[in-house]
């Protein structure tokens, strides 16, 4: 029994759901977004309550029931809140800045980074050495949040880069006389 999958999901106010086949899809304050899911479940919407049964007791259906019903509370999590992510520039010359729609990295290169943030996607610099990703795909925002990590990742030694908030970087000691 997955205990993620049994558990019905109640939409906030504000939040719509409307299914057909096996695409459901979710309306809200911030956008609408999609979700098809596969033949092994059975998804229902009842009085503001989104159900997933799965169809069979086959492992890849049980598995599939708690994914679904994960993917279909991130979802309304998205329409609603949004997803956030927060990076943290450390080094010494290293910033941050937004031109319009590109974001100009300062990294310690001979040149400027320009990276061009995609459509669905909010970044902001508050600081010089903070960058804020949001949007209502929280795999869209991960993954631009890690493709602008992947710039300038954080060394062991100095503890220089681009990090996630709260990260713990594992710091080495140098080489000894």
């Amino acid at each position: 029994m997955s205990r993620i999958g049994k558990k019905p999901l109640e939409l906030p106010k504000g939040v719509t759901a409307s299914l057909s086949g096996q695409t459901i899809e979710v309306k809200g304050p911030k956008g609408t977004r999609t979700f098809g899911a596969t033949d092994d479940v059975t998804i229902a919407i009842e009085d503001n309550v989104v159900t997933v049964t799965p169809r069979g007791m086959s492992k890849r259906a049980r598995s599939q029931w708690g994914m679904t019903r994960k993917q279909i509370e991130n979802l309304v999590t998205g329409v609603t809140v949004g997803f956030k992510k927060e990076l943290e520039i450390q080094g010494v010359g290293y910033r941050a800045s937004m031109a319009g729609n590109v974001l100009k990295l300062s990294l310690g290169y001979s040149h400027d980074v320009n990276f061009d943030v995609p459509a669905g996607v909010t970044v902001t610099a508050p600081k010089q050495t903070e960058i804020i990703v949001e949007g209502i795909d929280q795999q869209v925002v991960g993954q631009v949040a890690a493709n602008i990590r992947e710039w300038r990742k954080p060394e062991p030694y100095k503890g220089k880069g681009i990090r996630y908030k709260g990260e713990f970087v594992f710091r080495k000691e140098g080489k000894k006389k």
